[in-house]
């Protein structure tokens, strides 16, 4: 999944994106609005992590606008403030979560998953193809009942195929998910990942459409 991240402290910012980055996804960090809107202007982006107070603007402005123009990209709002009445705001704006500063990088993870299945039409965690369960929020995948160790871009590869089923996936898709803007990209690094998780899950639950690119499932 390829995520933005719209946050101006350091800090926090680079804890986010490291953590978010450990997950197998791919991620823009910018530190102001009109970074940001370029780069939404540049990426399809799956995600967007928004912080409130930005140093040429207010994120909210901001988030209205995106509705606005049509743009349904999830958001999550990242902010210190935890008023009731600016959770309600938020929400209204057009944020699909809120979460207030402090927070644990784990229920980052956790809202971020379950707003992606949401927008992905995929409610529920566990998915499964043939006789591979997967739970997507535990990061946690069987064959046949015993356990399958997946790297982080082995998730994040096998994810982006699942969450469009049946559907067909472009290479260009895939790489969009795994790789952080301005990163290299390697002329066949979704062929590796394809061919380890056909050895690790099984040869026929991804499937290659010549010329158009790569399906999961029937």
């Amino acid at each position: 999944m390829r995520v933005l991240l719209i946050e101006d402290d350091v800090i926090l910012g680079e804890a986010i994106r490291d953590h978010v980055v450990m997950q197998g996804h791919g991620v823009d960090w910018v530190k102001r609005l009109d970074e940001a809107a370029l780069a939404l202007d540049a990426v399809p982006y799956e995600l967007l992590l928004l912080d409130l107070n930005l140093p040429d603007g207010l994120g909210l402005t901001f988030l209205k606008t995106l509705r606005k123009k049509g743009n349904e990209v999830p958001v999550i709002i990242v902010t210190a403030q935890d008023q009731v009445a600016m959770r309600i705001v938020g929400l209204d704006s057009g944020a699909d979560d809120y979460l207030v500063k402090p927070f644990d990088l784990a229920e980052l993870r956790a809202r971020l998953s379950a707003v992606a299945r949401r927008y992905a039409g995929a409610p529920n965690p566990e998915l499964t193809i043939g006789d591979v369960t997967l739970d997507l929020t535990r990061k946690h995948a069987e064959r046949g009942g015993k356990p399958v160790e997946l790297t982080a871009r082995e998730w994040a590869v096998l994810e982006r195929l699942l969450r469009h089923k049946g559907g067909i996936v472009s290479k260009p898709d895939i790489e969009e998910s795994l790789y952080a803007f301005g990163a290299e990209v390697e002329s066949n690094t979704v062929e590796v990942y394809v061919s380890r998780l056909r050895k690790k899950i099984g040869a026929g639950a991804i499937t290659t459409v010549r010329g158009l690119g790569y399906k999961a499932g029937a």
